[in-house]
């Protein structure tokens, strides 16, 4: 089943629940959603690196040491 299809036949199935029901399946879609981003997370952080390039990246972003996009885009 693709994505398309999974979210109607789960929003068809969310519209036929009961407000507490709606309520119970939409703080287990955030308990899926926030573990799938810690997931991914921990994936970056597992990177070599990745932690103090991400701090330096984001201490220069911060001091305006940034490089706007459409000067270094090369038409490919």
């Amino acid at each position: 089943m693709g994505k398309s299809a999974a979210l109607t036949e789960a929003e068809q199935r969310l519209r036929m629940l009961s407000p507490e029901r709606l309520r119970a399946a939409n703080d287990f879609l955030a308990y899926l959603q926030e573990r799938e981003e810690n997931e991914a997370t921990a994936e970056l952080l597992a990177i070599p690196g990745f932690q103090e390039s991400f701090q330096r990246a984001t201490a220069q972003a911060e001091r305006g040491q940034v490089v706007r996009f459409e000067e270094i885009r090369r038409d490919v």
